[in-house]
């Protein structure tokens, strides 16, 4: 984190409200291998989640099943009350209330930046060209980039590119942002900029889960992380107390070898 992150207070957990996203006994498989096991975890409006854990914990898989990315085997999972649709206009409208970040932007590469921002509310809430630029240019503005409005994602860093994905999924105005490792395929140097992105989405109030190997971001913006291990949610607690003092041998042994580098 740059020190104007870390120099800002931690986001307290006192905006937290409703039960927002549920999941409960969620089963996942890949073949034979059991990659999300009896996963029991509520995230509530307002509230940031961080979820840690090493390679192959089921931390990305979890992220991707909240809108239905991958599909689960067993268990529900609900956001704001419905529970997750299989298929077909339902799915489409309940994603549209939850915002998804990857590592990879997926932004489309033929379209401006501005244009990316747009389309979805223009098909998917609605919005009339004229209104969802008139937002997009203001999100644009929100995360830093609005200069860039009219360039295609390819003349942009990755560190533009993630920050565009974000004012993306704003744009659709969702209830819930899933973030799968959105600073791990920046350079170094651009990772802050991004970070600082989201902890400024945090101090207002946006209800996100973020998988993560951000610590400082992880220390600085949740109101509660969540470390998971083979498929399963091994300790929860909230930032100080996780980093001070991990309960378990396997939360211990995993920032032990993160935290020294």
């Amino acid at each position: 984190m740059d020190d104007s992150a870390a120099a800002a207070s931690p986001v307290t957990a006192h905006h937290v409200g409703r039960p927002l996203v549920v999941l409960s006994d969620v089963d996942k498989y890949f073949g034979d291998l059991h990659v999300l096991q009896k996963i029991n975890l509520t995230i509530h409006s307002g509230e940031v989640v961080v979820v840690l854990g090493p390679s192959g914990s089921g931390k990305s898989t979890l992220c991707r099943a909240i809108n239905r990315l991958e599909t689960i085997q067993s268990g529900t999972i609900s956001v704001d009350g419905r529970m997750l649709p299989d298929e077909g206009k339902a799915l489409a409208s309940l994603r549209a209330d939850v915002g998804m970040v990857f590592q990879s932007f997926n932004l489309f590469s033929h379209k401006t930046v501005l244009q990316n921002v747009t389309l979805g509310p223009v098909k998917v809430r609605g919005l009339s060209s004229e209104e969802a630029k008139k937002r997009g240019l203001e999100l644009l503005k929100r995360v830093g980039v609005e200069s860039q409005a009219d360039k295609y994602p390819a003349q942009l860093s990755g560190g533009q590119q993630q920050r565009v994905a974000i004012a993306r999924a704003l744009a659709m105005e969702p209830k819930v942002i899933l973030f799968d490792e959105p600073t791990s395929a920046l350079d170094p140097e651009m990772v802050n900029e991004v970070l600082d992105v989201m902890v400024t989405l945090a101090r207002q109030g946006m209800t996100m889960i973020v998988v993560t190997h951000e610590m400082g971001f992880a220390r600085k913006a949740a109101n509660r992380v969540v470390f998971m291990d083979d498929g399963q949610i091994v300790e929860e607690a909230d930032p100080d107390t996780f980093f001070t003092s991990a309960r378990t041998a396997r939360a211990k042994d995993f920032l032990g070898k993160i935290l020294t580098h």
